[in-house]
């Protein structure tokens, strides 16, 4: 199930590692409540990934049941917007004035249309529990998706917090000089948004990165 919802070329890049995800998606079934629900689990994989550009790593999914969507801080525009999303919108805002940004309900996930892969290193969690599934073999696949698209495209890489930027500085000495862009800050959730995160324009500097890569910048609108 979980290989088979990836995009094709997706599943030509990552065949090596579909008896990886077979184990996982066994482990994932095996347990109760798990978020997102089962059918959004891949849902970062589901684009053609020659198209990406910008990847927003995050850590796992909302754990509260029904905020998931399978996209890195995106969620359910049914329900509560999250802390850290709200910080990211007030960002944004800040950022770039000029684009448009409902603040009270911001639908991030329009991003990944034009290029953005919104990755969280786990793909799932236990409803109600942040990381519960942290040691369940996803962050190997992720790992191993995120190093086989910097190999084949210029990205622009947005790293919050200490686990993301580890994750692009190892991938950084992997890869050929020049094909990665590092935009690094604190995380944005409450707990660690006023360290840093406020002020760290990210989202300019991207645009900033993919210009000189030669490459379109990002609508931001959400």
């Amino acid at each position: 199930m979980f290989f088979e919802a990836m995009h094709p070329t997706w599943q030509s890049w990552l065949s090596q590692f579909e008896p990886m995800l077979a184990q996982i998606e066994e482990k994932v079934l095996s347990e109760k409540d798990v978020v997102p629900e089962l059918p959004l689990v891949m849902k970062a994989f589901e684009d053609d990934p020659r198209k990406i550009k910008v990847v927003l790593v995050g850590q796992d999914p909302y754990p509260t049941r029904g905020d998931a969507v399978g996209l890195a801080f995106a969620k359910n525009l049914d329900s509560q917007v999250p802390r850290s999303l709200v910080n990211i919108a007030n960002e944004l805002k800040t950022d770039l004035p000029q684009v448009e940004v409902n603040i009270s309900s911001p639908d991030i996930s329009r991003w990944s249309k034009q290029g953005v892969l919104l990755l969280n290193t786990a793909l799932t969690t236990r409803a109600g529990q942040a990381g519960a599934h942290a040691k369940l073999g996803w962050e190997e696949f992720t790992y191993s998706a995120l190093e086989e698209l910097s190999v084949r495209n210029k990205l622009v890489l947005i790293l919050w917090g200490k686990p993301a930027i580890s994750l692009g500085r190892a991938l950084e000495d992997r890869v050929p000089k020049g094909q990665l862009h590092l935009i690094e800050s604190v995380h944005p959730s409450p707990l660690s948004a006023y360290r840093g995160f406020f002020g760290s324009k990210p989202f300019s500097k991207a645009n900033q990165a993919l210009l000189s890569m030669g490459l379109e910048p990002i609508d931001w609108s959400c």
